[in-house]
């Protein structure tokens, strides 16, 4: 289901810019030539090195600034145990972090089995200053077993690909676990108890966070340990304890080198009811709880609350136990009160909501400053401003790793992806400023000789600037007369803070003749909309809402800068088992109207006055879009063509010799005999067989042959779909997904439901800034190549992206492999350049740059992960998988490489501990939760309501989205609406994708970019839904309405501008459906909940959690 805002119909990178026309002015960007630089260059006005030569000193990711918690911030949910670094009666064992330990071996083995862990930076990770009170380090906390609960190791290979008789351990159906506990104060049956009695080394705490962390080895400071329950598989050992799950007031970070470590002991001590339960401290302690945190209320009614056990403390000698050997408690065989507990927590494992409102609260409120080589940017739901010092903004790039393996042993060994994910046209937001456009005049752009890259602030100038050294391929290159500049004396050139090219990092050149096709400059391009007037079409009033929404429409096509109108001209087309040709001419009275019956020979009748300028010839297009829904009112044809449309619409750009977009609005399968024709092939019966990739690939092969034709052509494709039954979205998308266009689907369209995300998406889509006749490359210094990509765009070689049309929504994700050997010195690099025409027929060349970092210890390349980018490149390979591999393969491959990028972590980097510990890396700790919601999207395992067309629909706009949108499309955001202050209109703390996050006394908003839902709890109160949906109460709010009445008191007016601020961040129109609790489309709502046990088989986060742990477990065995 889409969503769409109107964006502004001035983009980005056509607000008014002055061009260069010389070389030597002293400012650029609209300042009067002044001796002072311009405003814009304010970070300027010293030498800025542009980049970094040797690796930066210091913070990878930013140190955390006084009072708020840093980054690396563990989830810290309700009914979490936090605790502090040093409590009451805490010692410091072994030596203090300042003193450098020997590195831990790759080969060192490990300790005996211990318990599960989880969150740790990578060692020798740089810190800021050591914290203030307020950032007191904490723990992810105590996953909890209540009373003595013998762990349950799964069916052997556990499965995800079909629902597994495991219930859910999320607490997300009463009585549906077979995780239970034994009852309160009843000792775990002696009868289980087996296995030799073993005795741990004892946990030391975590040294104290230092400006430079150095690596614990063998005896240094250990990890702080804390208990919690056994993941599968996991010895017992260790001081036994149980603990109360209370969170503390301040959110906390985690110590370098956090663990969630497994419950030690067969039997935690049992505290009376009237003792308030204290927690175990690092050292063993037991300490007071502190109070809940804001922002997350209590669990959901079903599920109970999980808190200490009542009976006198009694510590037994601790044992170790073989939990394979302990059978699990039959489900009935439990006190009905004991099925639905946890045996882990879901609070004490990462929280996704925890770690962005951390780098928000770090990261949010200083600007990113470029200048520094391999920095890894703020996360992308974190709001910041970029300040470009020489490296493009993560805006337009962003990169799996900022400091890549110099070798290709090390990156084989680490497993992590190497990938950049492109988006060069982005939209910035206004106070950013577009980047500048440079003139060189008829020389046009400076290049390498060898390697064609194009002038950038890393290019080494040498001689006293009359050559310079090219950063890619390090050829010598001669400084043309005309670019000549004197150098300074640290070697940079004079004129540097003058010239974009040498101090930002994205900049646009004008592109001279040589680089327009067949040596011709371009002619503006023009947009054609080719509307289905068949019965389906007619009879929904689909024709008749388009056509009066085109009248005021085409005054707002794309302009360049300042322009007082668009250049771009506009033709129409109708056509249903033929095809209308309208002649608009502006000399014209009354539109002429051409028909074409033979489509299997497409020809356009006419060429004079098809194309025209819309202000010229306004009276006529007018009278032709009011004619249109009466010409054919009556119509009683249900066939439609569709291949011959597309032919039309080229071989009229082609007849006009100019690039441009065709809009098509269809209906139906074309069934009717022409080329392209297709048969309902939907077929339910093949999901999770062999043949299942059968429903992801085209019928035909003629569409991609005609695809082919339209990017020679520069003809773009933007289809918007209407569809009551199958369609073949796979076959219909292919040409779109190969000239860089865009698949929009209605289904079921009804004007009263949906003309208002139509009109939104259409208005958003004929507005929005497009490049045409586009080509991109992406050039890397040695070392490394772009071996692969993803995304909706046609390649005839290996190395050229051709690109019908590119607007700012869309990216091209980059894999890189090593070819050789990287210097840790010299760093890598990357140069995006992108060749297109823009709205006013203008060539330009785009170009992005960016330099990385390069690594001999994998430590640093695992401290400079981003995981938002790692899950956005996996998505896209295991949907692009799906086409030639069972799904249940394309599953198996993410499972094992994720476990692989966590064993190699667990085993080069992370401290010995032992092997019942899961050991997550700082920057890693999401990727296990972020994988499961990939694996359990509908694409590799689809629920029974979803239909072969909306997984085609899917799949392909997944190909093209950002890192943003595959953050949110994964992992739904969950707002509680009734919970903050009425007159509090910012956007409420969101909440755990979790059933049991949802109070039923609430109401809650969840939106994943494409759907946007109101769930209502069965308690609301009377108030609320008065002020909300205007009815007396919750039994007569209308179950799937999808517009809240305009009321206007204080809740209304919020979670309306809440809706609509929502809508404005997301590419595409969310309609809103307003979901009841307990009614039949909260299951429909439930399938968002992506931490919960899907209905289609899909784990739980936290069993899923517990089968990466036993892969993980495996690898290192």
């Amino acid at each position: 289901m889409s969503v769409n805002q109107s964006a502004p119909p001035v983009p980005p990178f056509e607000q008014p810019q002055p061009i260069y026309p010389g070389y030597h002015q002293s400012s650029y960007g609209g300042q009067p030539g002044s001796t002072a630089l311009p405003t814009h260059y304010g970070a300027y006005n010293g030498p800025v090195p542009g980049y970094q030569q040797t690796p930066p000193q210091g913070v990878s990711r930013a140190p955390p600034s006084s009072g708020v918690p840093p980054a690396s911030t563990a989830s810290a949910p309700c009914g979490q145990a936090a605790y502090g670094q040093f409590s009451q009666g805490d010692v410091q064992n072994g030596p203090s972090s300042t003193v450098h330990l020997q590195r831990l071996p790759g080969s060192q083995q490990f300790g005996s089995p211990l318990a599960p862990v989880v969150s740790q930076p990578a060692l020798l990770q740089p810190y800021g200053p050591p914290p203030t009170s307020g950032q007191v380090t904490a723990q992810l906390a105590g996953m909890q077993i209540s009373g003595a609960v013998a762990p349950v190791p799964p069916p052997s290979g556990l499965g995800y690909g079909l629902p597994t008789p495991l219930a859910s351990a999320s607490g997300s159906f009463p009585n549906s676990g077979p995780y239970g506990s034994y009852p309160q104060g009843q000792a775990l049956p002696l009868s289980q108890a087996q296995g030799p009695p073993g005795v741990l080394p004892p946990q030391r705490s975590a040294p104290p966070l230092a400006s430079n962390f150095t690596s614990p080895a063998s005896g240094g400071p250990r990890m702080p340990s804390m208990t919690g329950p056994l993941l599968p598989g996991q010895d017992f050992g260790g001081p036994p304890v149980s603990q109360p799950n209370h969170v503390s007031s301040t959110p906390q970070a985690l110590t370098p080198g956090t663990q969630i470590t497994g419950h030690p002991g067969p039997l935690p001590p049992m505290h009376s009811p009237q003792q308030p339960g204290y927690q175990l401290q690092q050292n063993g302690s037991f300490g007071p709880a502190r109070s809940p945190q804001a922002n997350y209320g209590s669990p959901y009614p079903a599920t109970p609350t999980f808190g200490s056990q009542p009976g006198p403390p009694q510590p037994l000698p601790p044992k170790r136990l073989d939990p394979d050997a302990i059978p699990s408690p039959q489900l009935n065989e439990l006190p009905p009160q004991q099925k639905t507990r946890h045996r882990i927590d879901p609070d004490a494992i990462p929280s996704p909501i925890q770690v962005i409102e951390d780098d928000r609260n770090n990261r949010g409120s200083e600007p990113f400053v470029t200048g520094i080589r391999g920095q890894v940017p703020p996360l992308v739901t974190t709001n910041f401003l970029v300040k470009d010092q020489g490296n493009a903004s993560p805006r337009y790039i962003r990169c799996t790793s900022y400091n890549i393996p110099c070798t290709s042993d090390m990156a084989k060994q680490a497993q992590v992806p190497l990938a950049a994910v492109i988006k060069p046209l982005a939209s910035l937001p206004p106070e950013e400023a577009s980047p500048y456009v440079v003139d060189h005049g008829e020389s046009g752009p400076l290049r390498c000789n060898r390697c064609k890259a194009y002038m950038c602030p890393f290019m080494q100038f040498i001689e006293g600037g009359r050559r310079f050294q090219c950063c890619f391929c390090s050829c010598i290159n001669d400084v043309p007369p005309q670019y000549f500049q004197h150098l300074d004396h640290t070697g940079k050139r004079v004129d540097t803070y003058d010239r974009p090219e040498l101090s930002m990092g994205s900049y646009e050149f004008l592109a001279t003749v040589d680089y327009c096709k067949n040596n011709k400059i371009p002619s503006p391009p023009a947009f054609i909309f080719m509307i289905d007037v068949s019965y389906n079409a007619i009879r929904t009033g689909l024709v008749k809402l388009l056509c009066e929404e085109l009248k005021s429409l085409l005054d707002y096509l794309p302009r360049e800068g300042g322009a007082e109108e668009s250049a771009i001209r506009i033709g129409f087309v109708t056509y249903n088992k033929v095809l209308h040709f309208y002649n608009v001419k502006s000399s014209l009275a009354q539109p002429q109207m051409m028909v074409v019956s033979d489509v299997a020979d497409m020809f356009v009748p006419l060429l004079d006055g098809f194309l025209v300028n819309i202000n010229e010839s306004r009276a006529v297009i007018t009278s032709l879009l009011d004619q249109i829904p009466e010409m054919f009112s009556d119509t009683r044809e249900t066939e439609t063509v569709f291949a011959p449309v597309i032919q039309a619409g080229m071989e009229a750009l082609k007849a006009a010799e100019c690039s441009g977009k065709l809009f098509i609005f269809h209906t139906s399968l074309p069934i009717a005999e022409a080329p392209g024709k297709l048969k309902n092939r939907d077929d339910r019966k093949l999901i999770n067989t062999d043949k299942e990739k059968t429903l992801f690939q085209p019928q035909t092969g003629a569409y991609q042959s005609l695809a082919k034709e339209c990017v020679a052509q520069g003809c773009c494709v933007d289809l918007f779909l209407f569809p009551n039954q199958y369609v073949d979205v796979a076959t219909l998308s292919v040409v779109p997904q190969l000239t860089g266009g865009s698949v929009y689907k209605y289904a079921c369209f009804q004007v009263e439901n949906d003309q208002e995300r139509f009109l939104s998406d259409l208005r958003r889509d004929v507005q929005k800034v497009v490049g045409f006749d586009a080509v991109m490359r992406v050039r890397t210094s040695t070392g490394i190549r772009a071996v692969d990509f993803f995304g909706a765009f046609y390649m005839s070689n290996t190395t050229d992206v051709e690109l019908a049309g590119l607007d700012g929504d869309k990216t091209v994700t980059v894999e890189f492999k090593h070819d050789d050997r990287l210097n840790e010195e010299s760093g890598a690099l990357l140069q995006c350049a992108l060749l297109y025409t823009s709205c006013a027929g203008q060539r330009r060349l785009r170009i992005h740059n960016l330099a990385l970092n390069c690594c001999t210890q994998l430590a640093d390349l695992y401290r400079n992960c981003e995981t938002d980018t790692l899950i956005n490149y996996m998505a896209k390979f295991a949907y692009r998988g799906v086409l030639n591999s069972p799904v249940k393969t394309v599953r198996d491959t993410l499972i094992t490489q994720c476990a692989q990028i966590l064993a190699c972590y667990r085993k080069n980097c992370a401290s010995p501990s032992s092997a019942g510990q899961l050991i997550l890396p700082e920057c890693m700790k999401l990727l296990p939760v972020y994988l499961n919601c990939v694996l359990k999207s509908d694409i590799l395992q689809p629920g029974a309501e979803v239909t072969t067309d909306d997984r085609a629909y899917v799949r392909q706009l997944v190909t093209s989205m950002d890192v943003a949108e595959t953050n949110v499309f994964f992992y739904p955001r969950l707002l509680p609406l009734t919970k903050s202050p009425i007159e509090n209109t910012t956007e409420p703390p969101a909440v755990r994708a979790s059933e049991e996050r949802l109070s039923n006394g609430d109401i809650y908003l969840l939106e994943n970019g494409l759907n946007l839902f109101l769930w209502v709890g069965a308690s609301v109160q009377q108030g609320v839904v008065q002020s909300l949906f205007n009815v007396s109460s919750f039994s007569q709010i209308t179950s799937g309405l999808s517009v809240l009445p305009i009321l206007d008191n204080p809740l209304s007016n919020k979670v309306r501008g809440l809706i609509d601020s929502l809508r404005a961040q997301r590419s595409r129109y969310m309609k809103l459906i307003v979901v009841k609790q307990e009614d039949k489309l909260e299951m429909l709502f439930k399938h968002f909940l992506v931490e919960d046990k899907s209905l289609s088989g899909g784990a739980s986060y936290v069993d899923f959690l517990c089968h990466m742990h036993k892969e993980i477990r495996q690898l290192l065995s």
